[in-house]
């Protein structure tokens, strides 16, 4: 792959518009010169190993006072030894090209140091020796020759206690002076040491610009590649200038006269240091610009990837789950929910794969309720080879923002208590997983369910509202299943309860007459339940009475089941798990109908669904339905239930006629509400709202308006 430093003439034709704040005209003319004799054979070469062994060198030699008493403490760590063993098989035929060079260079060096008028004449000598290299080439190649001399120095200094070898060449490179005035050298040291320290920054900055492929090259971003252009050659050139310059001062300093730098010495060091540093800077901005323009393309191809593979035939689903769930190439990219082990993407392949998308919100009701039909999947699935289907949960975070410590601990519970497979992390997701997740699958807040067949193929955009009504019932929880369950559905009473809570099934096949109600004032509550009482005794019938609360349970319904509870007042379902449970099914209902098209005002089901809704979003009082057994029912809002419980006389004799339901029945026919306000709150998380809507009690269109709701209390 080319990279974007070589060949340079084609950037060199963009606009030269971008400028370093620290041009002058005399590196403009030296720009000419570089390049004059900068000729590259077109080889690749990766130089970063060597970059590698070189930095470690460098660091390890650690010129300052305190490194120096230390002696050896930084040469014979063995992790040190380690690091650098592992790299060293790696550049074994690099040096073998290189070496020769790098010798060559050293002397140069090394004969040249003490020569301070002739640093430009050497560094455009050692420019000519590396001509035929690229530009990150040039760089690594003369900094590996400083690092020998300037390794092998310190080397001495650092072993020079304890190796007879040592202190007997040190004598001879004159390195006891340097020893016996560390202290006062401090200062020095330290301008020596972030000269390097500039120096690796400009080397590695060159090897990153080296390393952006030239196809992503585009444009948008020519201008900043065309400045850099411009100034990584005057950067290599002051960068080999400041070798030079070290090593000159290192060789004067071993010379017993020369106890300190001179000013003008010293002043030649810090200007080089902020020559180098301002240079880095300016290179690091254009690289950061390349950068971004490079993460926005590959962002863009990743995004188009997902939507080629999920529009093409597959052979089976790992193409997919590893261009969703796996983009960043992690080998073990899920936990088993099991085991708490970690696992590849491949357990899931040819599998029917639930994914599971949603954001840290997610409630724990949802969790909980979720928890049970995959449970229950697996023990119907005792008899079978393996699982219907496989639950896979995707926590879909920005992944430009970095997780708090408390978002982490929030995945980390919630994780926890699933036992089905879930992302090892949110960051697994990219940047155009997100993207796609959203725009395609149309999520926003709420969970969602996206199913894939064996094959990758999306079979549902969104299945959970089929396992909220109908729970394993939908496998395989395709479209087709979800308008097949609904064309054998009527709406019934156990279908309403299903087995949220077995008395009340119990109760059903018994055919006794049964009230659900909910709201929050518990002072009708009490009025309702003491009404009802009254009315079963005057009728000589057995009636039965559940509490049901409200959508989106608090605090107030927790209360509201502790005093029925106390006070007897009727049955409650079982916990506020069953009453979020209850809701969540008859919304889900309608967002099931909406999302195959037949939520219209002619489909009964549906308009039962509305109206059970409108009771529950309306302000004021509760709202009550009665049934008896699974197919007889009425319903009406708590201030009009009331009321015909207390014109009890006035359709009395109607019940040995017609029996209870459809006395009341025709008695709310009879006497319609003069009065009424309905309030119907559909999900909003619905792709489409319908355009009309009429109301439960009175059928005409009901006014549209936007509501934003907070459910915290």
């Amino acid at each position: 792959m080319e990279s974007i430093l070589e060949p340079a003439t084609k950037m060199q034709q963009s606009d030269r518009g971008i400028r370093l704040s620290f041009s002058t005209s005399n590196d403009g003319l030296m720009l000419k010169k570089i390049q004059a004799v900068h000729v590259p054979d077109g080889r690749a070469i990766d130089v970063r190993p060597l970059l590698h062994i070189v930095e470690d060198i460098l660091s390890f030699a650690a010129p300052g006072g305190d490194a120096i008493v230390e002696t050896g403490k930084q040469a014979t760590g063995t992790e040190a030894f380690q690091h650098q063993t592992n790299y060293q098989t790696n550049i074994t035929d690099m040096l073998e090209t290189f070496s020769f060079l790098i010798d060559r260079i050293s002397i140069e060096m090394a004969r040249k140091c003490s020569e301070t008028m002739e640093e430009h004449a050497t560094t455009m000598s050692i420019l000519s020796m590396v001509s035929n290299y690229p530009w990150d080439a040039k760089l690594v190649i003369a900094l590996s020759a400083f690092a020998v001399n300037y390794g092998e120095f310190w080397l001495l200094a650092q072993c020079y206690n304890s190796n007879q070898l040592a202190k007997n060449l040190a004598i001879l490179k004159q390195v006891p002076g340097i020893l016996q005035r560390s202290t006062m050298l401090k200062s020095q040291f330290d301008t020596i040491k972030d000269l390097i320290t500039a120096m690796l920054d400009i080397a590695k900055c060159l090897v990153e610009f080296k390393e952006i492929p030239s196809n992503y090259v585009t444009e948008d971003f020519a201008a900043a590649v065309s400045a850099a252009m411009d100034h990584i050659p005057v950067a290599i050139y002051w960068t080999i200038r400041s070798m030079l310059a070290t090593a000159s001062q290192i060789t004067g300093l071993s010379g017993s006269e020369n106890e300190f730098l001179s000013s003008l010495e010293s002043w030649e060091l810090s200007s080089l240091v902020h020559k180098l540093s301002s240079m880095h800077s300016h290179l690091v901005g254009l690289l950061a610009i390349c950068h971004k323009q490079i993460d926005e393309r590959k962002f863009i191809e990743a995004y188009q990837n997902l939507q080629y593979l999920f529009n093409a035939a597959q052979i089976d689903n790992s193409k997919v789950l590893k261009a969703l769930i796996n983009p960043k190439d992690d080998p073990l990219p899920l936990v088993d929910g099991a085991n708490k082990k970690r696992v590849s993407v491949d357990v899931l392949r040819k599998r029917n794969v639930l994914l599971l998308i949603s954001d840290l919100d997610i409630l724990q009701d949802e969790v909980v309720i979720l928890q049970q039909i995959y449970e229950e999947s697996r023990r119907q699935s005792n008899s079978l080879d393996q699982n219907p289907y496989e639950l896979v949960w995707l926590p879909v975070l920005d992944s430009s923002v970095s997780l708090s410590k408390i978002k982490q601990r929030k995945f980390e519970n919630l994780a926890a208590t699933m036992t089905w497979f879930t992302l090892h992390h949110p960051s697994l997701l990219n940047r155009a997983v997100f993207r796609f997740i959203k725009e395609e699958w149309r999520f926003e807040q709420k969970p969602i369910v996206v199913v894939l067949d064996p094959q990758g193929r999306v079979t549902c955009s969104n299945a959970i509202h089929m396992m909220w009504i109908w729970g394993n019932l939908a496998f395989p929880f395709t479209i087709a299943k979800e308008d097949a369950l609904w064309k054998a559905e009527t709406l019934t009473l156990d279908f309403l309860v299903d087995g949220i809570d077995p008395v009340i099934l119990k109760w059903i096949s018994e055919e006794r007459f049964i009230f659900l109600y909910g709201g929050e004032d518990i002072e009708w509550i009490r009025n309702f339940t003491h009404t009802v009482k009254t009315v079963a005794r005057a009728c000589g019938i057995a009636m039965e009475m559940v509490y049901v609360g409200k959508k989106n349970p608090k605090e107030n319904i927790r209360r509201n089941m502790a005093i029925i509870n106390e006070e007897k007042l009727s049955h409650c379902l079982p916990d506020i798990t069953a009453i979020w449970y209850f809701w969540i099914r008859i919304e889900s209902m309608w967002n099931s109908k909406h999302q195959l098209g037949k939520a219209d005002e002619n489909d009964p089901i549906t308009q039962e669904i509305m109206t059970l809704l409108s009771y529950d979003g309306s302000e004021g009082y509760g709202w009550a339905l009665l049934s008896k057994g699974s197919t007889e029912f009425t319903r009406a809002k708590g201030t009009t239930f009331l009321t015909c419980l207390s014109d009890y006389d006035l359709w009395a004799e109607d019940v040995q006629t017609k029996g209870l339901v459809l006395a009341i029945h025709d008695y709310f026919l009879l006497n319609p509400t003069p009065h009424h306000c309905n309030r119907l709150v559909l999900p909003g998380t619905a792709d489409r709202l319908p355009e009309m809507v009429t109301c439960s009690e009175c059928r005409r269109t009901m006014e549209r308006y936007i509501l934003y709701h907070c459910c915290d209390e």
